[in-house]
C-alpha cells in the first residue's frame, strides 16, 4: 500500500515537472535570449527529459505492479489515449531538445544562441503544441479514476 501510494506520488510529480518545464521553455523563448535564459532552457528541457523517463518507467511500474492490473489498462482506450499522446508528446519534443543541444557549444564559449523568427515560430508551436497533448494526457488520467472508458 505504501510502495503504490509512493509510486503514485513519483507519477504525480513528473507530470507536474513536464508541465512546468514546458511552461517554463514556452515562456522563456524568444529571439534573443540571453545567455542565462539560454542555459536555463537547456536545464529545464534536461528536466523535461529526466520527468519524462521517470513518468514512463514509473508509469508502467503502477499498470504491471500496482493499482489495477494490466489487462484493466490495457483495454481502456483512455490508456491507450494516454500513451499515443505521450508518444506524440514525445515525438514533438524532439525538435525544441535538437536545438537546445545544439546552442551548447555557443553557450559554453559565452556566446549568446540567435533563434531566427520562423525558428522561434516552429519551436514555440511545439512547444504549445507539447503544453496542449500533456493538458490531454492528464484529461485522459482524470476520466480514467472515475471508471469511464472499462
Amino acid at each position: 500500500m505504501v510502495a503504490s501510494a509512493l509510486f503514485s506520488f513519483l507519477h504525480f510529480i513528473a507530470v507536474l515537472t513536464i508541465a512546468g518545464t514546458l511552461f517554463f521553455e514556452w515562456l522563456t523563448l524568444n529571439q534573443a535570449p540571453s545567455l542565462a535564459d539560454a542555459r536555463r532552457l537547456q536545464w529545464a528541457d534536461r528536466w523535461y527529459g529526466i520527468a519524462a523517463g521517470v513518468l514512463l518507467v514509473v508509469g508502467f511500474a503502477r499498470v504491471f505492479r500496482f493499482e489495477k492490473g494490466k489487462d484493466y489498462y490495457f483495454s481502456n482506450p483512455f490508456f491507450i489515449l494516454k500513451i499515443v499522446l505521450f508518444i506524440a508528446v514525445g515525438l514533438i519534443s524532439i525538435y525544441p531538445t535538437v536545438r537546445f543541444i545544439a546552442w551548447g557549444k555557443l553557450v559554453r564559449q559565452g556566446q549568446v544562441p540567435a533563434v531566427p523568427a520562423p525558428e522561434l515560430t516552429r519551436l514555440r508551436q511545439a512547444l504549445g503544441a507539447e503544453l496542449v497533448l500533456v493538458a490531454g494526457i492528464v484529461l485522459c488520467a482524470s476520466l480514467m479514476a472515475k471508471g469511464l472508458g472499462s
